[in-house]
């Protein structure tokens, strides 16, 4: 082959290219029986054109992947070759099937080293990705078997195989394209000698799968559309004033469509100005005293502006007359539900008296799973993989930091999070200052969301950021399906790679 003249084409076969298919095919099998009938090539052409692919160099044919439809039910389980197909029969193909089945692959030898062989299963892949299918089945053969056959059992040459001590052909080949071993068979193919009559059921998953008949709670959402205000702190005369400016910035999330709102933390702070001369445990315990009606009326935002809200944080105190600070998700359909902070700093110790909650949860909502973590919460990586491990696609983080080097640490711990759990996090912080407010600082923050860092988000994994210590709103699209890309063939693989045969994380005490 002439690399210069090289004139590489992926085309559906067709019926003229039968002697073509015919010759390749007695080169390539000329040891198990070469050629299939042409009836047999016409009945797969007929039924389902678009899975029987082939690659054409300047008009000839040298590549070929001949597929069919099936039930993945019947196929995820032993069953031999010619289940699929004889001679004269195209047995088991479905026009209604779950799964694509591969027949078969196979290259001219003047053509090996090319890739050819990727070309028609990455094809393959997309196909059963737009026929929206659950999975790519295929019966391996083990050709390299029969140079071990006489020192080691087959199950142990796959091992060897798996682990890339020994090479196989095939094995190797669908290994290195994203197929795991689901199970040996046994007389998959008798006239095979080479591999003993085993062949190993190999499996691609297509997690862009969505079940047709799905009765799930939410509409399953893609593209979601992620609203940050980053606010400036300024008096408020009273709670309604508060919940007026609030509300200024909801009603602009929601006329750019956003499907979420993120506050900052403490974003009712300004309440503390009503009453100067507190002290500051007194302050925080007054400002507790507003949090169930600022609630309520952020839940009747969520449902009239159609857009849901993370209500950054607000002080509780609980019947054990305790404080807590705590996180509400107002969802546009009228539920409510919290997240407490875990982790609470030394200044919230000192100056509020504030105590850590022991509940983690991530929350399922009509555009994405979601988790929170509150500012200082989202310092200890734990927590983050935890939610990772339940399924999250976006973290919220409201913070309140004072100073750059205090936000640095939110921002620089947010981005690993997002790294590390695949999956989005964006941060929401206040700026400005509170002077008729005891232990309230002025704030530094610059509101940000991240994604991972891999080929399918932006180079420097930053979606979007607002201006540093500005009051403003930011948008950011972030897409889900791309998570579920990269949880499967990303470069690197971090929580698939994770080495649960070492070591684990559990939850000791949940509410």
């Amino acid at each position: 082959m002439a690399e210069e003249t090289t004139r590489l084409r992926l085309r559906t076969l067709t019926d003229d290219d039968y002697p073509a298919l015919a010759k390749l095919m007695d080169q390539v099998y000329h040891d198990i029986g070469g050629a299939w009938p042409e009836d047999t090539i016409r009945t797969l052409i007929r039924i389902f054109p678009e899975g029987q692919l082939v690659i054409e160099d300047n008009g000839e044919l040298v590549a070929t992947a001949l597929t069919i439809k099936v039930k993945y039910d019947r196929f995820s389980n032993p069953h031999r070759y010619e289940d699929l197909i004889t001679d004269d029969k195209v047995r088991s193909h479905n026009k209604k099937g779950d799964a694509l089945y591969g027949l078969d692959v196979f290259v001219d030898k003047e053509y090996r080293g090319y890739r050819l062989g990727r070309r028609l299963y990455e094809a393959r892949k997309e196909l059963c990705r737009e026929e929206n299918l659950r999975a790519i089945l295929a019966g391996g053969r083990l050709p390299g078997y029969t140079n071990y056959a006489d020192q080691m059992e087959v199950t142990e040459y796959i091992e060897q195989v798996e682990a890339r001590a020994i090479y196989d052909p095939i094995l190797s080949f669908q290994l290195s394209n994203g197929f795991d071993v689901k199970r040996l068979m046994k007389a998959y193919l008798p006239e095979d000698e080479d591999s003993h009559g085993y062949a190993t059921l190999l499996e691609w998953d297509n997690i862009l799968y969505e079940p047709e008949d799905e009765d799930t709670e939410w509409p399953r959402r893609t593209v979601v559309r992620v609203g940050v205000v980053q606010r400036r702190m300024r008096e408020a005369r009273d709670v309604q004033d508060l919940l007026n400016q609030v509300e200024f910035f909801i009603d602009a999330l929601s006329d750019y469509r956003a499907d979420f709102a993120v506050l900052p933390e403490f974003f009712s702070a300004p309440l503390m100005g009503l009453r100067p001369e507190l002290n500051s445990v007194e302050a925080v315990r007054f400002l507790a005293s507003f949090t169930n009606e600022v609630r309520d009326a952020l839940a009747d935002m969520a449902v009239s502006y159609n857009i849901n809200i993370v209500g950054g944080s607000m002080p509780v105190i609980e019947d054990d007359d305790k404080v807590y600070n705590v996180a509400y998700l107002m969802r546009r359909d009228g539920s409510v539900e919290s997240q407490y902070k875990i982790h609470i700093t030394p200044h919230e110790r000192r100056d509020w008296v504030i105590q850590g909650g022991n509940k983690l949860q991530v929350f399922e909502t009509d555009a994405g799973r979601v988790g929170i973590l509150i500012c200082y919460d989202v310092e200890f990586p734990e927590l983050g993989r935890i939610l990772a491990e339940d399924k999250m696609d976006i973290l919220f983080v409201p913070f309140w930091t004072d100073t750059k080097n205090g936000y640095l640490r939110v921002r620089h711990c947010a981005q690993a999070r997002a790294i590390e759990n695949e999956c989005y996090v964006a941060i929401a912080g206040s700026v400005g200052n509170l002077p008729r407010v005891d232990a309230v600082d002025i704030q530094y923050a610059q509101s940000s969301v991240f994604s991972p860092s891999d080929f399918y988000f932006p180079h420097d994994a930053i979606i979007s950021e607002s201006v540093p210590n500005t009051e403003m709103l930011m948008f950011a699209d972030v897409d889900l399906e791309k998570l579920k890309l990269l949880h499967r063939e990303g470069s690197v693989t971090n929580l698939r790679d994770r080495r649960e045969d070492l070591y684990n994380l559990a939850w000791k005490k949940q509410d």
